[in-house]
């Protein structure tokens, strides 16, 4: 199993915010802790984001959609795969050398060809009354010789018995005259009138038991006919026994309606396809199809939980998909405390500010590490886009003060690095509307009751006109995609400091119109010094639904 690391991810739809925290504190935690700490996103990045990161030659953090548990979290038994023509006598020591009861059959390039169980071992015994089996199979010689321990005395051990049956010629030449027919195996001890009717009749091979010498003439003859002699320290009887299993898997093996995982696959979906089936084991591929070892309903249960680290959220709804079989180790945040729920003790930092960077700032500073000039214009970055360059109510002294200070190390001028972040932010003209709605998006629960919220900022009200009438008809979509009561998008103009409001769903208009005591215009409500969704939007509309 590769080395466990530990993910800093944000919410989904993230925002500046949730991105550069990610970044920058898993840059800490790696500086301070000797795990590893790597950032993720869990949502597409909108362009204010792209724009800080490509500003500052910094790598996108990579997608992750869904946290559950999957293949390659859990141990996976590292067992050797064999070729099709190993003999079933091989098969049978591996599988008792590896204390397992399935083995995976791999071609040349590592790929599955099939597997073969020790029930299909069994079943090669079982068929001891064939005595056209060893043909049927195409059993080379080398196979024959190394399952009898012989010699090879005549012929090419590379050549196949692929036709005629397997016969113990104990009998005298006139009675083996009447049962052995051409290119069959015969099996007998070392009697010379005996070998001579066999070959004689054109037998493919003559085993013979108990001594490895055979007489010249006989070697001789054996040559001039292509009859293939192998000499066995056997007898007769165990030599009949044992040749069986010089046959090759792939007669056995089973080829058709394999089960098999990918490492990527989630624990839920194999458990679930583990409960329909009766093998015992399955093999697991990677991500170009080769095997790469097997798991039996056992190795679920030592399955390691994805470690996360939630920055800029600590509510389910708006993490990242499977959050409940993650194990979360930390919160850092500055929002409401919501309904997400941990198995045990984590470390929760929580503080009334206006960003999460500002938090992950102040912990640079209490841990006395130095903050790097990039870094320090991530962190920057987000506390300008989350205060609205403190506009923002809940833009405290703090806030501010960490944007000056990380300035100062970022060589940042603020003002005109914040109309650049913002402009770059408001240019939907390339976007769907789908892309727009779920920029900053997101949802809510009280009770029964559950609600997006989507945020949207410009530095004109002509953009925001403009996105306006693009949103309004797509605000049914997408309350039915997410499966919710209500939706509201605030269209905030970052200059004037004020934001429209348009929402859907039964009830829509009188959240907004109690929560703030104003009437729709046409197809908005207009809220003059409203910026902020966490400190002034939320809080009014949770007050008027726990009334309700």
């Amino acid at each position: 199993m590769e080395e466990k690391k530990v993910w800093v991810v944000g919410h989904k739809n993230p925002d500046t915010d949730s991105i550069c925290s990610a970044i920058a504190y898993a840059d800490l935690k790696n500086r301070i802790d000797a795990k590893t700490y790597v950032p993720k996103r869990a949502g597409e990045i909108n362009e204010e984001t792209r724009y800080v990161l490509n500003t500052f030659g910094v790598d996108t953090p990579e997608l992750i959609q869904d946290v559950g548990a999957q293949v390659k979290d859990i141990e996976i038994r590292k067992t050797p795969g064999i070729s099709a023509k190993c003999s079933m006598k091989n098969a049978w020591e591996m599988m008792k050398k590896q204390n397992v009861v399935t083995l995976p059959v791999v071609n040349s390039h590592g790929r599955l060809s099939g597997v073969i169980t020790t029930g299909d071992v069994a079943m090669s015994y079982m068929d001891i009354y064939d005595n056209n089996i060893l043909a049927r199979a195409k059993t080379k010689y080398r196979s024959i010789i190394e399952t009898l321990d012989g010699t090879l005395l005549v012929g090419d051990a590379e050549d196949f018995f692929d036709e005629g049956n397997v016969m113990v010629g104990s009998a005298n030449p006139e009675i083996m005259e009447e049962f052995i027919n051409e290119r069959d195996l015969v099996i007998m001890g070392n009697r010379y009138e005996a070998q001579l009717c066999a070959i004689e009749m054109n037998v493919s091979c003559i085993i013979i038991t108990g001594t490895p010498k055979v007489s010249r003439s006989i070697r001789k003859l054996a040559e001039e006919k292509n009859v293939v002699i192998i000499a066995t320290p056997y007898d007769t009887y165990t030599a009949a026994r044992l040749i069986n299993q010089s046959m090759p898997i792939d007669y056995f093996m089973k080829r058709d309606g394999l089960i098999s995982f990918e490492l990527d696959e989630y624990i839920d979906d194999v458990r679930e396809v583990m409960s329909k089936e009766r093998h015992r084991d399955f093999p697991i591929l990677d991500e170009n199809s080769r095997y790469c070892g097997m798991i039996s309903r056992r190795n679920l249960l030592n399955m390691q939980k994805k470690q996360l680290i939630l920055v800029d959220h600590n509510e389910k709804t708006q993490a990242v998909d499977g959050i409940d079989e993650a194990d979360i180790l930390e919160i850092i945040d500055h929002h409401r405390i919501g309904s997400l729920e941990t198995l045990s003790p984590v470390f929760f930092r929580n503080q009334p500010l206006g960003c999460s960077a500002t938090i992950v700032y102040k912990m640079y500073r209490e841990s006395q590490v130095e903050i790097p000039k990039t870094i320090a214009a991530l962190l920057c970055s987000a506390i300008i886009s989350d205060t609205l360059m403190y506009r923002s109510p809940t833009c405290t002294p703090e806030d501010q003060k960490a944007a000056e200070d990380l300035a100062q190390i970022a060589g940042l001028d603020i003002e005109s690095h914040a109309m650049a972040m913002f402009q770059a932010g408001s240019d939907f003209r390339s976007k769907s509307e789908e892309e727009i709605f779920y920029q900053d998006f997101k949802k809510f629960e009280l009770g029964d009751t559950d609600f997006g919220v989507g945020q949207l900022s410009a530095m004109t009200q002509k953009e925001l006109d403009e996105v306006k009438q693009r949103l309004l008809p797509y605000l049914n979509q997408a309350m039915a995609d997410r499966k919710i009561s209500m939706v509201f998008v605030m269209l905030t103009n970052i200059m004037e400091e004020r934001t429209d409001v348009i929402c859907a769903g039964e009830g829509a208009d009188a959240v907004v119109t109690e929560a703030y005591h104003v009437e729709k215009e046409e197809d908005r409500f207009r809220l003059d010094g409203v910026v902020s969704r966490k400190k002034q939007l939320i809080p009014a509309f949770m007050e008027v639904l726990q009334g309700q």
